[in-house]
């Protein structure tokens, strides 16, 4: 049929948040039809380190999904210590007023996914220079995500050498070496895989060169602070082993070329915990708190982990309170710009507490996972609960507008 409403197209979270609102909503409402508290009823059912589910085998994309068993997973600390930060025990089911206002908490559990396995690919290739620099050349495109920094990092931690001293070109498809692109929160763990091959190639290079210059055996050479050499010993300056490696007998460029097709996509997990004050007058709707616990694996950087939870949190509660795209019957769109269509600014935004509950996951680049969408998933539902501690209202659809919020207090009888 013809249509002149826009296009869907991909987004963050990409189809999770929607999802995540009907099943975390639909969790209180078991808990409260079981009498259960709605944080217990989560702690005996979530899934576990060793476990498994049907549903990775099921979802994909273009083809079935691949089975897969729970490696790393802290969500158990994650509920826990966000429900200590909210002090859930002792505000679930308060309802405390002021004024007009009333109070509630509400939480919810998420799971997303890092890269899609056996589709995503990426690729790197590492150069070392003859000062002890490298240039490090990837598909991965940052978006403002950090990835630049991050996956400079990983190849950093792995040569013994500071940031600095790893040159950086991504993005560029006549320089760089083959990506599918930044979706999908693939970038840290399949891009970075594929640094960390390179980078592990490129230090067993120059651990062999570092070798025959100190007259010892490659497999006592270690890199740390731009030099080379056994823990206890002599050792080499990274830029006297490019320059024997380029001017020297056996004349070689240190350098590799790596990729990454992951045959997994090991889940973070996060557990989110609001709480909302509601004018039972006007409807309108207040966080005043959110706190996130995230386990995202190893934090290769965790200032940009934790930036990257605050801005899908912030980008959630737009979804959850305000944004909402409005057509007149004849299609028209009514909320054209930013004047109109409502997104959170500064004075929206509640006090945001993020934290890092770390593990190691075996299968990602330095123990990490992906961290860059399962934050946005993560407000709908959580502020929905919490209106429903303060109310007694279940609201079903998104934004909630005062005027949404109204209506339901209106018709309900608690």
């Amino acid at each position: 049929y013809y249509t002149n409403l826009p296009v869907g197209g991909a987004y963050r979270g990409y189809g999770a948040t929607q999802g995540y609102f009907a099943l975390e909503t639909a969790m209180d409402r078991l808990a409260s039809e079981l009498g259960i508290d709605a944080l217990e009823l989560r702690r005996r059912n979530h899934i576990r380190t060793g476990e498994t589910s049907p549903i990775f085998a099921a979802l994909g994309e273009g083809r079935e999904g691949v089975e897969q068993t729970i490696t790393s997973c802290e969500l158990e600390s994650c509920i826990g210590i966000g429900a200590d930060h909210i002090d859930w025990g002792a505000k679930r089911g308060l309802r405390r007023t002021e004024g007009d206002w009333v109070y509630g908490v509400g939480m919810s559990i998420h799971m997303q996914g890092s890269g899609i396995p056996l589709i995503d690919m990426g690729a790197a290739s590492l150069k070392m220079n003859d000062d002890g620099s490298f240039n490090l050349s990837i598909g991965a495109t940052d978006l403002g995500t950090g990835s630049d920094t991050i996956l400079g990092q990983i190849a950093g931690e792995l040569l013994g050498v500071p940031l600095e001293k790893i040159i950086v070109r991504s993005s560029d498809t006549d320089l760089t070496p083959f990506d599918v692109g930044a979706y999908a929160s693939s970038t840290t763990y399949v891009s970075g895989m594929a640094v960390q091959r390179a980078a592990y190639d490129v230090a067993e290079q120059i651990k062999t060169v570092a070798a025959e210059m100190l007259k010892v055996d490659a497999n006592e050479v270690e890199l740390t602070n731009e030099r080379a050499g056994p823990p206890e010993g002599d050792s080499v300056s990274l830029s006297q082993v490019a320059q024997r490696s380029l001017y020297g007998e056996n004349q070689r460029q240190i350098g590799a070329l790596a990729s990454c097709v992951p045959e997994l996509s090991p889940p973070p997990f996060l557990a989110a915990f609001a709480e909302v004050r509601v004018d039972v007058v006007t409807g309108k709707v207040e966080v005043v708190d959110f706190i996130t616990a995230i386990d995202c694996g190893t934090a290769i950087n965790p200032q940009l982990a934790e930036g990257q939870v605050e801005g899908a949190v912030v980008n959630g509660i737009g979804y959850a309170l305000m944004e909402e795209m409005v057509f007149d019957r004849t299609g028209r769109c009514r909320t054209t710009d930013l004047g109109r269509y409502k997104i959170p600014s500064i004075i929206d935004v509640p006090p945001l507490e993020v934290v890092l509950v770390e593990s190691f996951e075996p299968t990602g680049p330095m123990g990490a996972k992906s961290v860059s969408e399962i934050g946005i998933n993560a407000p709908i539902p959580a502020i929905a609960n919490a209106i429903h501690d303060a109310t007694g209202i279940w609201l079903t659809e998104t934004p909630f507008t005062a005027e949404s919020v109204w209506r339901a207090l209106d018709g309900h009888e608690s």
